[in-house]
């Protein structure tokens, strides 16, 4: 079957390379349908979506984005609108894909396009700012796709080709292989980092699977974080097991390695079933390539790779954290279960290891006992989080559930 892509960017400015984009998918099989998002100017042949359309789905006119005298806002009725249209076409089975082309501008606004469309639809922004400190983590949708635009600043050129052909393929490409998630199980979303520093997936996998239940199991580095909460606001998940919350603590301090300022509210949110632990929320998160600020180069210190450095948290900063979970908890309008592992909260915390910091540990388990215990039920588990006891209470509570109905599994509980 023909895919249809949506071909995104201000048409006024950038009509040659957009309409090669066009090209270059109709070359390939696939069908287009184009969407101009320009304000002041007018491309040289009508789209299937104008300017005019865009606007008006932002409850504007474009005459309102010109009047606001400010490009910047204009540009933001126009990604409103844009966004809105974006979410339409794809729910009327319109189209398959998305692609966007645009400097800061034009980037801008299809990030945002990007973020109406569900995970599984191919979404891809060709730009000049692609994988830039510029974009913020909580812009980027969790399966995004991103192409620099070289030399595509003004004017079509064999280099920009090369970035725009490729895309173009990619899209199109995608959206004829890809396979959509299928609810054809409960799914458990799971929260974990690397066998290396959390184990418990590895214990936890197959005994749910027994139970009926898929599981996907979510990267907390920034980007696995935001594809589960995507999916959790869109209630996707059967219950959550949201047992790594390092993205929270690097939130708190302010560390790029963070997936957005609504981690661990998603699910609530949604009433989804939540089971709670401060997994790896003993540490902060580093780019591998930044210098450790100098507050933090006397903590404890681990070196993951050449991508991630850690350093840990005081017992102050792991109590105010467990404060900002106990918050965000409170807020939940389905079931809660909190668990604290007493012998601590990921493998180089153990004795001997780099993140070794027995007071800080107390701090911590004394905090969920002034703050969390007395707003969600919480268990206090006399292991290490990666110990068999604590998948075994994990389990249990999933257990509890399933037995009083929270929870519908197509398997046999154990």
């Amino acid at each position: 079957m023909t895919k249809t892509i949506l071909v995104i960017g201000t048409y006024d400015t950038k009509n040659a390379e957009l309409t090669y984009v066009c090209d270059t998918i109709r070359a390939q099989g696939g069908g287009v349908i184009s969407m101009d998002v320009s304000v002041l100017g007018d491309p040289a042949e009508p789209t299937d979506v104008s300017k005019h359309d865009v606007a008006a789905a932002a409850g504007k006119t474009i005459q309102d984005a010109i009047d606001s005298g400010d490009e910047n806002h204009a540009m933001q009725i126009m990604a409103q609108g844009a966004a809105r249209l974006c979410a339409t076409l794809y729910a009327d089975g319109k189209i398959d894909g998305m692609i966007g082309l645009g400097g800061t501008m034009g980037t801008d606004l299809v990030l945002d396009c990007a973020q109406a469309l569900p995970m599984g639809v191919p979404k891809f922004v060709v730009s000049t700012v692609s994988f830039s400190p510029l974009i913020p983590a909580d812009r980027l949708s969790p399966d995004i796709h991103m192409i620099l635009w070289a030399g595509g600043l003004y004017g079509l050129n064999s280099v920009c080709k090369s970035s725009l052909s490729q895309a173009a393929g990619a899209v199109l490409g995608a959206a004829q292989a890809v396979e959509p998630p299928v609810r054809d199980r409960p799914v458990i979303g799971m929260t974990s980092l690397g066998s290396s520093c959390l184990m418990y997936m590895k214990l936890l996998r197959e005994p749910l699977l027994e139970r009926g239940f898929e599981v996907a199991v979510f990267h907390a580095t920034g980007m696995g974080g935001m594809a589960f909460e995507a999916l959790a606001r869109q209630g996707y998940f059967a219950a959550v097991l949201d047992l790594a919350l390092p993205e929270l603590s690097n939130l708190m301090v302010g560390s790029v390695v963070s997936s957005g300022p609504d981690r661990l509210t998603n699910a609530g949110a949604a009433g989804i079933p939540q089971i709670v632990s401060p997994g790896c929320a003993d540490l902060i998160d580093f780019a591998g390539w930044q210098d450790i600020p100098a507050a933090y180069r006397d903590r404890p210190f681990h070196a993951h790779n050449r991508l991630v450095k850690s350093s840990g948290l005081s017992g102050d900063e792991r109590r105010a954290l467990i404060r900002l979970v106990a918050q965000r908890l409170e807020q939940a309008q389905g079931p809660v279960h909190f668990l604290m592992p007493l012998h601590g909260v990921e493998e180089w915390d153990k004795a001997g290891q780099p993140a070794h910091d027995p007071d800080a540990l107390v701090a911590m388990i004394d905090e969920v006992r002034r703050s969390i215990s007395n707003a969600v039920p919480t268990t206090e588990v006399d292991a290490h989080i990666n110990d068999q006891a604590f998948a075994d209470a994990v389990l249990a509570i999933v257990d509890d559930w399933i037995a009083d109905g929270t929870l519908s599994a197509t398997g046999v509980a154990a």
